[in-house]
Formats: structure tokens, sequence, C-alpha cells
């Protein structure tokens, strides 16, 4: 009996005395290398292409100047807000193709009411703010109390919103945008863009609301698991559609912004946005929180295919190469995203 409970003893301690860790610990060990590299592999590749194109003799000249910054900064600040409006409903797996149609719209609208009604511009600024969230509510509205396709009619809404910023243009170009819009767009304000600033307080406010609020919980519970969350007794249409407002709202602001930088309104001009927009969040959800739609995700994914198309441009890339980009970043970052996604799954299970 006192051999037989020694050799219990001695395999209890033996881990103890220079024995093999357990499997499980071992594994952890060698694993979270890959996870490093999963969670902030397109941080380092965003690093990567900058070093790049700053030692590149093609670029090396121009790319890293300060100048160049700065414009880079500048002109993706209305990129970024047009996808952090797309990024509130998507967190509830919720599409709003027409985010880049309402900017285009926002914007005439702010025109009309500076130029031709000849209204304040606070109140030119509060206007195109309260259209977009008027229309992102009627968005949100047919989504969440029809059961909508939110596809089909955001869809449907861009190609409305196109034909009714024709018949306010007439096809023409508005002008006249108040000076102090337009300094607005295209000074500075303690060396950095005032266009930048602007996105810095844009990019908190959402992320605030997404990750700070009732409501933001919400969007993740609804995107997570819409059943159970109506089975909770959540609020799921009315917070969906207050999503959709809130994504119109913020396309308001850059729908404002658009007009500050450019000085004009035309029917269309927005429209671009959308496809870059919706890149930008899926190639930063496969970063820092992987299969997660978060604010400093999206961030990255806008500068990473900033940075990349700029350098191109600058070394002299013909004009297919940015569409190009734009598409083959949006197929494989969709791709990532869903192979995240059906890793978290089994990782649940």
């Amino acid at each position: 009996m006192t051999l037989s409970a020694g050799t219990r003893d001695d395999q209890v301690q033996a881990p103890h005395d220079g024995a093999p860790p357990p499997a499980g610990r071992s594994r952890r060990t060698t694993a979270w290398p890959l996870e490093l590299v999963e969670r902030f592999g397109l941080v380092l590749l965003l690093g990567g292409i900058v070093v790049f194109f700053c030692l590149w003799p093609a670029t090396s000249d121009v790319f890293p100047t300060v100048a160049n910054v700065r414009n880079i900064a500048a002109n993706e600040s209305i990129l970024v807000i047009a996808a952090l409006a797309a990024l509130i409903p998507l967190v509830a797996e919720r599409f709003d193709l027409s985010v880049g149609a309402i900017v285009a719209t926002t914007s005439i609208a702010t025109a009309k009411i500076a130029t031709e009604w000849e209204l304040p511009l606070v109140l030119a600024i509060a206007g195109g703010v309260l259209v977009g969230a008027a229309i992102g509510l009627v968005n949100g509205f047919l989504i969440a109390y029809f059961n909508a396709n939110s596809l089909v009619i955001t869809l449907g809404m861009s190609t409305l919103l196109a034909g009714i910023g024709v018949l306010w243009t007439g096809y023409q170009t508005l002008l006249g945008v108040p000076q102090p819009l337009l300094d607005f767009g295209n000074l500075s304000w303690l060396g950095i863009p005032r266009p930048v600033w602007l996105l810095a307080a844009t990019a908190l406010a959402v992320a605030f609301l997404l990750g700070f609020t009732m409501f933001g919980r919400r969007l993740l519970a609804i995107g997570s698991n819409e059943p159970a969350s109506r089975l909770v007794g959540m609020p799921v249409s009315r917070t969906v559609m207050l999503a959709f407002a809130c994504s119109g709202a913020v396309a308001g602001v850059a729908g404002v912004l658009l007009l500050a930088r450019t000085g004009s309104a035309a029917a269309g001009v927005g429209t671009g946005y959308t496809l870059p927009a919706l890149a930008a969040i899926f190639l930063g959800s496969t970063t820092i929180r992987p299969g997660r739609f978060t604010v400093a995700g999206t961030l990255v994914g806008v500068f990473f295919v900033a940075v990349s198309i700029n350098g191109l441009t600058l070394a002299g890339a013909e004009d297919w190469v940015e569409p190009v980009f734009n598409g083959a970043a949006v197929v494989l970052a969709v791709s990532a995203a869903a192979v995240i996604a059906k890793k978290r799954k089994r990782a649940a299970r």
C-alpha cells in the first residue's frame, strides 16, 4: 500500500520536476504568434507598404513628404466618414448601399439651402445632415418594420436619390458655396487639415455610440443573434430603424464635407463612395478584432487602400489600377471575413 501511494505521489509531482507542460499549454504558447499575425496582419501590412513606398526610388521623393501625408488624410476624410456611416447598420448585419447617394444628395441639399435659399450657413449644414437622417429613417423603417431586404431597399433608394439629384440640379453644377465652408474644407488647424479634425470627431462619436451605449450593445447583439435578441424582448425593429437614421446623418456629414472640399455640388458626385466604403469595412473586419466590424478596423482598411493607391499613382500607374484595386480589395476582404466568421463559429462550438 505504501509503495502504491508513493508511486501516485511521484506521478502527481512529475510535471513540477522538469516534465513537459500539458499539451493545451504548449499549443497556446505556439499559437499566440499566429493569433497576433491574424489580429494585426493588416496593420503590419499597411506599415510595410508605407516603408516600401518611402524607399522605392519611383516614389521616395514625394511619398514621405508632409504635403503628401496631408493630402492623403484630407482626401480620405470623406471616404472614412462615409464608411463609418455604412458601418453602423452593418454591425446589425444590415447593408446600406445608399450611403454614396446620400452623400451626393446631402451635398446638393446643403448647397441649395446656402446659395438659392440664402439661409445662414449653420442652418444649411444642419439641413444637409437632417436630410441624410430623414433618408436613413425611411430606409430603416422599410427594412425594420416590413422585414424588407436591406440590399434591395438601399439599392432602390440609391437609384431614387440619383433621379432626385438630377431633378434638383437640372444637370447643372451648383456653385457659390460660402467662403467659410470652403475654408473649412481646404485649410488647416495646427498644421492638420480641418477635415481630419472632423474625421477624428466623427470616428470618436461612432466608436462611443457602438462601444459604450445601450444602443450599440443592442446592435451588436442583433448582429450576433437576432432571434435570441427578439426572444429576450429587445426592440429589434426600432433599433435597426434608428441605425439607418444614424447612418444617414453621418453620411450627411460626409456630404457637407464633400461640398466644403470641392466648392460645388452635382448629381451623382458621391455615388462612387459606396464600394470603397464597404471595401474598407470588410478589410477592417479582418484586423484588430477579426470577425467584427469596428471603427479602428475601418480606419485601417480605408488608409490601407488609400496609401496603396496613392503610392501606385505617384509611381505612374494608369487609371484602371484604382478600380481594379478597390474591386480586388472587396473580393478578398469579404472572402477573408467569411473564413474568419467560420473559424469563430467552430471555436464557439
